[in-house]
């Protein structure tokens, strides 16, 4: 309790302290400004989008590298991880000069919700694999196989045997995934332009000298991020029982 309350307590009641410290007037109106409440929505939404993207891709990921063998799959296993260990601001200066003005591909997603979407599909990428992973390697394949064996199809088994016990993880993972999308600002800095995203008007709150605001602002959507995890947890539990 004494290291949770250094690390996160304290500097959570600190942030709530100064977004109050104005006066819950001066909270109200910097948290329901146009700009507070546009950069909220967009975060959120992109953000569970992220997470649902990040589900069934992930998913899909973490099964071939469990049932699949292919030339280079320890590789591709290891490169997983890489958005762990990769600065994010790298990621953003790579997406920029991938998707950005000039682009050898010829496609252009810098400062489009379309490159925060793929910056933060690549930041969030190891979440649901690595969850999804060690529960397909324990799973007991004579029960896939006695499903076979008594005419299922490949799809029935995978929805009624091995995907209720896989629900828990995925959950696990898009909640990850959703909690580091809200807060994440190393990939975007470089390619949202014009875009409101929450992290970034925070920080712009702060530089132009306006902290309450930035306080306020990150109350709001700590309590909102808080609201979604505590809810896809509960989902999650459920499930699994």
């Amino acid at each position: 309790m004494l290291y949770m309350s250094v690390i996160v307590l304290i500097p959570l009641a600190a942030v709530a302290v100064k977004a109050f410290s104005g006066g819950l007037t001066t909270f109200w109106q910097a948290a329901t400004s146009s700009v507070a409440i546009k950069a909220l929505a967009v975060t959120l939404v992109v953000s569970m989008l992220v997470a649902a993207i990040g589900a069934v891709m992930g998913t899909l990921v973490a099964w071939v590298l469990v049932r699949d063998q292919f030339p280079g799959k320890r590789l591709i296993n290891a490169l997983i991880d890489l958005p762990f260990a990769l600065p994010t601001i790298v990621a953003g200066l790579t997406l920029l000069a991938l998707y950005g003005p000039g682009s050898p591909v010829g496609v252009h997603l810098a400062y489009t919700r379309g490159a925060v979407l793929v910056a933060l599909l690549f930041v969030t990428l190891p979440f649901v694999v690595r969850s999804v992973q060690p529960v397909l390697i324990e799973l007991d394949r004579e029960v896939e196989e006695a499903a076979a064996s008594l005419g299922a199809s490949n799809l029935t088994t995978f929805r009624r045997i091995v995907l209720p016990s896989l629900r828990p993880s995925i959950l696990s993972g898009a909640a990850l995934a959703f909690a580091r999308s809200v807060g994440e600002i190393g990939s975007l800095v470089l390619i949202v332009g014009k875009i409101q995203i929450a992290s970034i008007v925070i920080f712009a709150d702060i530089e132009s000298d306006a902290p309450q605001t930035a306080a306020a602002v990150s109350v709001v959507l700590l309590l909102l991020a808080l609201i979604v995890l505590v809810l896809i947890r509960r989902l999650g539990g459920r499930v699994a029982h």
